[in-house]
């Protein structure tokens, strides 16, 4: 592709500021010095970054004033509540905060995309419009992803596209997959209240813990019998607390999980689904049950074209070798509602290094290999020139 140069040269200043970054992560919705270090490097480069309004993040357009957009591509900037242990001399300087999910990763690879078509253009090479979006808040519900689609960000723009760190891919591969790559992700909360008393006279008390107990058992096995199997519903619980004292049944308790599906129209039905299995599997303790069911996100559906298009890009620039058919993960991920939004697709950016440590995702030492950084950028960058110049021809041919 006629980028690599430009990205060759850009590779070490890139990893440089994915140091940066990586050193001072913040939390959703927090990320103020990760925004201005951005906006920062866009300006210096000539570029015009538009923040957000009333919150973190930002997004670029390159290309030629008045020109219409090519494309669209996302960069999720946020960190995790995690306490780093790699060790490494550019390890995070922030208390129990890490860049555990790559997400340090996904910005500069944006970063390097944004620099790199700046560059085209300004040589000449790039005809069409190039938006580059730098989002928020992907680790919290509601995330950063709906606030753009509110905003109007993708309303200009026929296509979109994303990457997410693959600790399990080698670094210099990627994984394609058409259809749905995530799974919907929902939190589930339950409350339970009644009659507690002396657990040497449960039938004087309505008891709360037998409850919850039957609802934590039951409803996900109801549930995966009211919803078509192969929409892989899973509910699985992750708190339950309820009682201080051995020989005391509470007045209340709490049940929370999280609900995940795997087909976009099973997850529309699902919460229709789960309000009354809920009440049925409460009723025959008569207790009080109250269900809060926070929709989450919907699952990341990789459109065909969009797909078809990374794969041949990637196979281009990577060798025929480097494009793996990718896992459908249960994992949640809030680039689901771009995709319901326009067309996209996401693909699986490899950050393990040859015969290394497998580190994964969510965990303290997740260190992925930097080298994956200049693949995620040479298969974004073919895939934003692809689309200019598919777009370029469309328009001569129409006029």
């Amino acid at each position: 592709m006629s980028s690599e140069p430009i990205i060759a040269s850009l590779e070490e200043r890139l990893i440089a500021f994915r140091r940066d970054l990586h050193t001072h992560p913040e939390l959703s919705w927090k990320e103020i010095r990760t925004t201005e270090q951005i906006r920062k490097t866009l300006e210096a480069a000539g570029l015009a970054p538009q923040l957000l309004p009333e919150t973190t993040g930002l997004y670029a357009d390159i290309g030629p004033e008045g020109a219409p957009f090519a494309a669209g591509f996302r960069g999720d900037i946020d960190a995790l509540p995690i306490t780093e242990t790699t060790g490494l001399p550019y390890a995070s300087s922030a208390e129990g905060v890490a860049h555990s999910c790559g997400h340090d990763i996904h910005t500069t690879v944006m970063l390097g995309l944004a620099l790199t078509l700046k560059q085209l253009h300004d040589d000449g090479r790039l005809a069409a419009r190039i938006r580059v979006l730098f989002q928020p808040a992907e680790e919290k519900f509601p995330g950063g992803a709906q606030e753009m689609v509110r905003l109007g960000l993708l309303e200009p723009l026929p296509r979109i596209f994303a990457l997410h760190c693959d600790p399990k891919l080698t670094v210099g591969a990627i994984g394609t997959r058409i259809g749905p790559i995530t799974s919907a992700g929902d939190l589930v909360r339950i409350e339970v209240s009644g009659r507690g008393g002396h657990t040497s006279r449960p039938h004087l008390t309505e008891d709360v813990i037998g409850a919850l107990g039957h609802i934590a058992t039951v409803v996900p096995a109801v549930l995966a019998r009211r919803i078509d199997i192969r929409s892989g519903v899973s509910l699985v619980w992750g708190h339950i607390a309820a009682g201080s004292a051995a020989n005391a049944i509470p007045s209340a308790g709490t049940l929370h999980g999280t609900m995940r599906i795997l087909d976009a129209e099973a997850w529309k039905e699902a919460g229709g689904v789960l309000a009354p299995v809920v009440q049925q599997a409460a009723s025959a303790y008569g207790v009080d049950v109250s269900l809060d069911h926070v929709r989450g996100v919907p699952p990341v559906q990789n459109a065909e074209d969009e797909t078809a298009l990374l794969d041949w890009v990637a196979k281009e620039v990577l060798g025929p070798n480097g494009v793996t058919l990718a896992e459908q993960s249960m994992g949640g991920e809030d680039f689901g509602w771009m995709t319901q939004a326009i067309p996209g697709s996401m693909f699986r950016l490899g950050t393990m290094t040859p015969e290394g440590e497998l580190y994964d995702l969510h965990r303290g030492d997740y260190a992925p290999d930097e080298r994956a950084i200049r693949a995620g950028l040479s298969v974004m960058a073919g895939v934003a020139q692809v689309c200019a110049d598919e777009l370029t021809r469309a328009e001569a041919a129409d006029g």
